[in-house]
């Protein structure tokens, strides 16, 4: 299911550890935070970003 969230929504959301933009990965269901240092993903579930530092994941390799 892509994630379909209200373009003014994404405007306002940030990432709850860096404070940095979030962007959609839609192939994943995410929310990517844009800050290289932080790379955190959070999850979007039934169209509901689940902002929990515990529950992101790290993009980094």
């Amino acid at each position: 299911m892509a994630v379909e969230l209200d373009p003014t929504l994404l405007e306002i959301l940030a990432c709850p550890q860096c404070h940095s933009a979030l962007a959609v990965d839609h192939d994943r269901d995410e929310l990517v935070c844009t800050s290289a240092e932080c790379a955190l993903a959070y999850p979007v579930r039934d169209q509901i970003p689940v902002l929990l530092i515990d529950e992101a994941r790290s993009t980094r390799s």
